[in-house]
């Protein structure tokens, strides 16, 4: 994901689903979201490792506890060959079965998804998914300097697409509070929003449930998976 917050306002509910299944889930983090917050008080040094500290602390309401950072500027990102080296290399070391990121295409219908850091982490990475991490000659050093062989990803997730393509929901109505302490975890991103957030993303999970034909009450994260073994 592009910044700290992101996975867990995507899909905090499901990835709580995967890991109380036994899955083992890595979060790489682009950026250290810099740019973030809401206090001039604080240096941007401090935000970042704030953000840092709060993703951390989110991850652990939902079972993870491997994150990773690249620590790129925040709101600066850009889908070069060197950040789809950087994705590819993660991969080669975790060797995922499936990959979560952001959508590279912007969402008109619901803006918020389509930060610019957003569409540059989603369109590397799926580079890095295919071809860069399956393909042996692409960048080689990586295996030849870190012994980092070829991998090939099975399928990816995509969060925050357009409505047109969603095709996989997930019910996460018994995980929602997980996902609400979660989110408040990033203390410096969504303390002053009170108790509009979970108003908020029971106004989101509640429209995702209803497009899934889901029962009334029911709270669902939406995402586009693509099979890409």
């Amino acid at each position: 994901m592009a910044h700290p917050d992101d996975v867990d306002f995507g899909a905090a509910g499901t990835v709580a689903g995967w890991t109380d299944r036994g899955i083992d889930v890595v979060y790489l983090v682009v950026t250290d979201g810099d740019a973030g917050g809401f206090d001039d008080g604080i240096t941007r040094a401090e935000m970042a490792a704030l953000r840092r500290d709060e993703q951390r602390a989110a991850a652990k309401y939902v079972g993870v506890s491997d994150i990773r950072f690249l620590g790129r500027p925040d709101g600066r990102v850009e889908a070069t060959l060197d950040l789809r080296r950087e994705i590819a290399r993660v991969i080669r070391q975790v060797r995922p079965d499936r990959v979560l990121m952001p959508s590279p295409e912007r969402n008109y219908e619901r803006i918020y998804p389509s930060h610019p850091d957003h569409r540059a982490v989603g369109s590397a990475a799926l580079d890095a998914v295919y071809p860069d991490a399956r393909n042996p000659y692409a960048f080689p050093e990586l295996l030849a300097e870190e012994d980092l062989g070829a991998w090939t990803v099975r399928e990816v997730w995509i969060s925050g697409s357009p409505a047109a393509g969603l095709n996989h929901f997930v019910d996460v109505t018994d995980r929602f509070e997980r996902k609400l302490s979660a989110l408040r975890a990033h203390a410096s991103q969504t303390a002053q929003m009170g108790e509009g957030l979970p108003r908020m993303l029971r106004g989101w999970m509640s429209g995702n449930a209803a497009a899934a034909g889901l029962p009334e009450g029911r709270l669902a994260e939406s995402f586009q998976v693509v099979d890409t073994a």
